[in-house]
């Protein structure tokens, strides 16, 4: 077999492609139309999405002569709106007042006292300081209600004239002494201090133990100018 016959018999093998049918084709070429529909209308829904909130916003701008600002509308839809974790809306919260009464506590009244500012620790009081002598009477008669015999009033006028002026409540605001002749401490006075019959007793007793009696009291007072 010569060279043409081979290529004879190549050709002949050689089986031609058949024609895709007609129904195919149009099948591919509307599936093609119907996608391109479909992206087209996303494309359009996505521009949609992104614009419209832009639209909203410029709708909703304020009046620029309006005095309210972004802060204070803000803040007014934060008082005012409360939401759920579910996302639905509820009422505001309603805000009142109320007043709270309080009873005054009444202020105490301190209770008046007759005991002397200046000798707590005083005679004759029971332990809580002598009381201030409210009797009355006159230096005559406490003279005489003590005991002084008549011939020592004169000493003893001398003497209670310059200590405390014939009062019974004289206190020493220093010392504390005590009384019509200022018995220092009051304490030693038995009965009351500030008694002026207590307080006489008492003196008697001491210018006669220290001095031997009124003159000489009256005499050492006089030169010392205490007693």
């Amino acid at each position: 077999m010569n060279s043409r016959d081979d290529m004879t018999l190549k050709r002949e093998d050689v089986t031609p492609a058949r024609p895709a049918p007609a129904s195919s084709a149009r099948k591919g070429t509307r599936k093609r139309g119907v996608a391109g529909v479909v992206s087209a209308l996303a494309v359009i829904g996505f521009a949609g999405a992104m614009v419209a909130p832009t639209g909203v916003a410029l709708a909703q701008q304020p009046d620029p002569a309006s005095p309210e600002s972004a802060y204070s509308l803000a803040l007014a839809d934060t008082q005012n709106l409360t939401v759920t974790s579910d996302g639905a809306a509820i009422a505001p919260v309603q805000r009142g007042t109320f007043t709270v009464y309080v009873t005054p506590t009444p202020t105490p009244t301190p209770t008046p006292t007759e005991k002397s500012p200046s000798s707590p620790s005083g005679g004759g009081g029971g332990g809580g300081g002598p009381l201030f002598y409210t009797g009355g009477g006159a230096p005559a008669e406490w003279m005489s209600a003590a005991g002084i015999a008549e011939g020592d009033w004169g000493y003893v006028d001398y003497i209670v004239s310059r200590e405390s002026g014939w009062n019974p409540n004289a206190t020493n605001k220093s010392s504390g002494a005590c009384g019509l002749v200022q018995a220092l401490p009051c304490s030693k006075v038995p009965g009351n201090g500030y008694d002026p019959i207590d307080n006489l007793r008492w003196a008697t007793g001491y210018a006669t133990g220290r001095y031997g009696s009124w003159a000489g009291a009256h005499a050492f007072w006089t030169k010392n100018h205490w007693w």
